[in-house]
Parts: C-alpha cells; sequence; structure tokens
C-alpha cells in the first residue's frame, strides 16, 4: 500500500510535469510537508489523552517541516506556483496524504515513517538528476534572498534540529548562486532520509534532536554524499 500511495504520487510529479520543473517542484514540496503535519499532530494527540510524551520528536518533525516550508517558499519565488491548476493539484493532493498519513500513523507509525523515507529519497533523485542536467545554467543564476535568509543569514537553530544524523552546527552549507540552492535541498532531503531511517529503528533512542544535552558526535552518522541514498535507505 505505502509503495502504491508513492508510486501514485511519483507518477503525477514525473509523467505530468515532465517538462516543467519548478512547478513539479511545486508540488513536491507541497505535498511533502503534511506528513510531519500528521505526525505532529498524532503526537499531539497522544500528548492530550496521556498515552505518551517524546518532546524530541515533537521537536524535530515540526523542523522537518519548517525546512520543507523553505523549500516550498523558494519554489514559489521561481514561479513553481503561478498558475491556479498547479496550486489546486498540489493543495488538494496534501489533503488527501495528510488524512492517508494520520491514520496511517496511528496502526501503524514505522509504516508512516518509511513511507515518508521513500518520499525523501525520490526527492533526492530528482534533486539529484536536475542538478546534473542543469548545472551551467543553475550556477549563472542568482540565489533567491529566502534561500539566504534560510541557510546563511536567518537563525540556524532550525535547520540544525532536523538533521538527526549530523551534529549541530557542523553543516554550513554555501548558498552563492541558484546551483548551491538546489545542492542544499537535495542534501536536505538527505538528512531527512537518514532521519525517518532513525525513526523507523526498533531502539527509538536513535533518534534524538540535535541540540538535546545527550547528543554527541558518536550518534551521527557520516554525512550523506551524493550516490549513498540506497545504502542509507538500507
Amino acid at each position: 500500500m505505502i509503495r502504491l500511495l508513492v508510486g501514485i504520487l511519483v507518477f503525477v510529479i514525473n509523467v505530468l510535469y515532465r517538462d516543467r520543473p519548478y512547478p513539479r517542484f511545486y508540488v513536491l514540496e507541497t505535498v511533502a510537508r503534511v506528513p510531519y503535519f500528521a505526525y505532529l499532530s498524532v503526537l499531539h494527540l497522544y500528548e492530550t489523552v496521556g498515552l505518551w510524551r517524546k518532546a524530541d520528536w515533537l521537536k524535530v518533525h515540526f523542523a522537518e517541516s519548517w525546512n520543507e516550508l523553505h523549500h516550498l517558499l523558494i519554489m514559489e519565488d521561481l514561479g513553481g506556483n503561478d498558475r491556479w491548476i498547479d496550486r489546486f493539484l498540489a493543495q488538494h493532493a496534501a489533503l488527501l496524504y495528510y488524512w492517508i498519513v494520520v491514520g496511517l500513523y496511528l496502526v501503524a507509525p514505522k509504516s508512516a515513517y518509511h513511507f515518508m523515507e521513500l518520499v525523501e529519497g525520490h526527492a533526492y533523485d530528482t534533486y539529484d538528476k536536475f542538478l546534473t542536467e542543469n548545472e551551467a545554467d543553475l550556477k549563472a543564476q542568482p540565489a533567491p534572498q529566502i534561500a539566504i535568509n534560510y541557510y546563511r543569514d536567518g537563525d540556524l537553530y532550525m535547520f540544525d534540529e532536523f538533521q538527526t544524523a549530523v551534529v549541530a552546527e557542523s553543516r554550513r552549507p554555501a548558498v552563492d548562486n541558484l546551483y548551491d540552492v538546489f545542492v542544499n535541498i537535495r542534501d536536505d532531503e538527505a538528512e531527512h532520509v537518514k532521519t525517518m531511517v532513525a525513526c523507523q529503528a526498533t531502539d527509538t533512542t536513535n533518534m534524538k534532536s540535535p541540540h538535546a544535552p545527550a547528543f554527541a558526535a558518536s550518534d551521527a552518522e557520516v554525512v550523506f554524499a551524493p550516490g549513498e541514498q540506497q545504502a542509507v535507505a538500507e
């Protein structure tokens, strides 16, 4: 079922938006945010009824949604949401996937995390291919201000927080042109994959807030490099 859900999303993105990269990324980022909203909703429900309290999980998932929000803002700045039909499709797909993931997370949390692992893995592949095919053109274009604010000039606490396999403040990417921006987005997706893998671990202490007092360099993995996605996912 999970692979079917991901397959439908991939079909829409790859086929309907084959020659329109920025609207394609806009749809991808709109839908990619909603599973994190679903996780937060269910975790808050558990806290409300006194069943489960996991503050680190709430913090990390919110940071993940914050990261995806900035990916979305970048795509909007690049014109990805200019057409109403693209906004209509993305928003209605996101609403559908939100309720699907809420139900899945209630009955099978690891499966819900596996769903997002596959989505983020597809996002990594999509951005990696785009970078390879458009390197020269992207390097000639300036970075959007929203990307500069997020990756370099803003409050980087939330940027560090979603990367549970990297020691806080150890990743400070360049953002000098549009190519750098897409490299950063691609590498963000790689970090999401690793966080989703950690969330599925039997020993859930593997998933810690990077700013937690107990988090140390020994908790972090090697920083994701292009071509290593499959090994990380496995």
